[in-house]
């Protein structure tokens, strides 16, 4: 058996990794992948893999949520919770509730399941997770709000699911449920996860900071600590009380993601080479466990549960918990579609199905694993595979920057522009300065910035900006003919060099910006402005500047004086810009469609100013 095991494991892991190429090349979540993939090796496809492959399945499932599940909250940064805290704190807790009593609902009235079966569901499905978010982000790579909003709900969530799915399940065996009996549970499994993942993640603080891990191998010593203190805490947490793992590992990866450990860099990397491998693997093999006539027995009423979940639960959960929030109307409704179910209910329900069997409920079992897995296919189809499509389509994905160049100069100007949520990749060719770009958490194309064809791989036909930011005015020059000839590119910035080559890269029409002269007027701007200079190295921080085309009918056609009031305090229309002339505007200024405002003021002030200008 054991030999048999082996090459099974090894080509599950392969199937995976192929499935993470392939998704990378089609920007197509992997996660879909991997569903087509465990059902063709399952019994409804070329049946490599059974329900009796993996004796020890539970385990390997609940280790390999415990990776997962830390690594997604070891990269959630508590200053990006902030941004996105109100629109967070509220999918977490309200749109959690109108997720589990909606589901209930429909899945009691749909598929005439008795009440504490629907709540199970209900519970279960509560979840989406860092699982099947992640790779969604990953190639759809929205604003720093919203991904923090999403990655937010889907780990405290997954934890939520999983705890309150446990809880029901507990409340079904007794033979009088009350309320209290369910919040003493429930209380019970959250506070064991949280005090033990504070106290693991303390430890493995101490470990890090204060004890000599051998300076030859302190970084590799480092990740086998964090992921066996990950495994510890899910180990331990879970013996106190079933289910409390989960939020021992996600309180664990928050705690020493935000801590100053060391060699956070390489324990991330480490981390996501390893939650890929798992991942492939658990998914693959829970998708296997799918089983056509379980889903078929559902009849439409599965299918009314499905699409009340995508397109009426789902919705109504997130226009409820984004009202007031720092979101675009096509943000919500983008957040509305990103909604697909993972590993945590697709394991949860496979071990209460197995329980409910051998409690000879076999209805019952059938009935949950059905509808989990039904609605875990529906949402990663539909919304794993075509989230690409539909954020294009409601564009909510920033403005794409290319870079040429990973110079101090280009890896300033594209960390400035990650900073204010742009999706920027760079261009270089040197192995030095790719590592060292991407050791800044920088987006980095390999090649030549000079040849037609890298230029084109890295994405400069679907570019609103390119940069081109090296030492070497020839191939600034040579980008900048491209970008404004070849490829129509909406907006080329060219560095020049040396102060004699400006006259040829103005004749490309690109905007230029010569070393020389923007030094010297940085250093004229200290001498005579220093107010102004100092408020200048502030900009993306305290102060901002931009530069917004009016879209707002509401403004269109009325005076500077009767727009004023309603922009944010602090936040002032400095310039306008009609007909390619730039000035001043007098209060009595009438605002006309084809504008652009200038607006300048505190760095918050700014960013409403330009969402209330573009009439978002």
């Amino acid at each position: 058996m054991t030999s048999q095991l082996i090459p099974l494991v090894a080509a599950i892991i392969a199937i995976g990794i192929l499935a993470q190429l392939l998704a990378d090349r089609f920007e197509v979540p992997s996660i879909v992948f991997l569903l087509v993939a465990g059902i063709v090796l399952g019994p409804e496809g070329f049946g490599v893999i059974t329900p009796d492959t993996f004796a020890s399945l539970p385990a390997i499932v609940g280790l390999s949520v415990a990776i997962i599940v830390f690594e997604g909250a070891f990269h959630l940064r508590v200053e990006n919770i902030r941004q996105a805290s109100k629109a967070s704190v509220r999918l977490v807790s309200i749109g959690a509730a109108i997720s589990l009593l909606g589901t209930a609902l429909v899945v009691r009235f749909a598929l005439g399941a008795a009440w504490d079966v629907a709540f199970l569901i209900g519970a279960l499905l509560v979840a989406t997770g860092p699982t099947v978010i992640t790779p969604i982000l990953q190639v759809v790579p929205v604003r720093d709000r919203v991904a923090t909003a999403l990655e937010t709900e889907g780990i405290v969530n997954d934890v939520t699911a999983a705890i309150l799915a446990v809880v029901v399940f507990k409340i079904m065996q007794l033979e009088e449920p009350t309320v209290s009996a369910f919040l003493e549970l429930f209380i019970e499994r959250i506070g064991a996860g949280v005090g033990i993942g504070v106290l693991v993640a303390a430890i493995i603080w101490i470990i890090l900071k204060y004890i000599d891990l051998s300076p030859g191998d302190a970084p590799r010593n480092a990740r086998l600590v964090v992921l066996a203190g990950a495994l510890v805490a899910f180990g331990a947490a879970d013996t106190v009380a079933s289910e409390a793992g989960v939020a021992a590992v996600a309180t664990a990866g928050i705690i020493l993601g935000n801590s100053d450990i060391p060699y956070e860099d390489q324990i991330a990397e480490f981390k996501g080479d390893v939650t890929l491998i798992v991942l492939s693997f658990v998914f693959i093999t829970l998708a296997a466990l799918l089983q056509f006539s379980d889903l078929l027995a559902l009849g439409v009423g599965g299918l009314i549960v499905a699409v009340a979940v995508i397109f009426l639960i789902r919705p109504l959960d997130v226009f409820v918990s984004t009202r007031g929030a720092n979101f675009t109307s096509s943000e919500r409704l983008f957040v509305s579609f990103v909604g697909p179910r993972g590993i945590i209910p697709a394991s949860v329900a496979t071990l209460f199905a197995v329980e409910l069997q051998s409690a000879g409920e076999t209805e019952a079992a059938t009935l949950l694993v059905g509808t989990v897995f039904l609605v875990i296919f529906t949402t990663v189809a539909l919304q794993g595979g075509f989230a690409r499509q539909i954020a294009e389509y409601l564009d909510v994905i920033p403005m794409r920057v290319l870079i040429i160049g990973s110079g101090q100069v280009g890896r300033e100007v594209a960390a400035r522009l990650e900073n204010r949520g742009e999706n920027v990749v760079i261009i270089e060719n040197d192995e030095q300065a790719v590592e060292r770009a991407r050791s800044e958490g920088l987006t980095v194309h390999i090649g030549d910035g000079s040849d037609v064809e890298i230029l084109r791989s890295a994405g400069i036909e679907n570019a609103k900006t390119v940069v081109a930011a090296t030492g070497d005015d020839k191939v600034n020059l040579f980008v900048g003919q491209q970008a404004t000839t070849n490829f129509d590119v909406e907006r080329v910035v060219c560095r020049a060099n040396e102060p004699d080559n400006v006259e040829a890269f103005k004749d490309l029409g690109a905007d230029i910006i010569s070393s020389t002269h923007a030094t010297a007027q940085a250093i004229d701007n200290v001498i005579e402005r220093p107010s102004m200079a100092r408020w200048t190295d502030m900009l993306g921080e305290e102060g901002d500047v931009q530069e917004v085309a009016l879209t707002n009918e509401e403004f269109v056609n009325h005076s500077l004086e009767e727009v004023g009031p309603k922009l944010p305090g602090r936040c002032l229309v400095v310039l306008v810009t009609h007909d390619s002339e730039s000035f001043v505007p007098e209060p009595t200024y009438v605002l006309k469609e084809s504008d652009r405002l200038t607006l300048v003021g505190e760095f918050q002030a700014v960013q409403s100013g330009v969402a209330l200008v573009r009439g978002e």
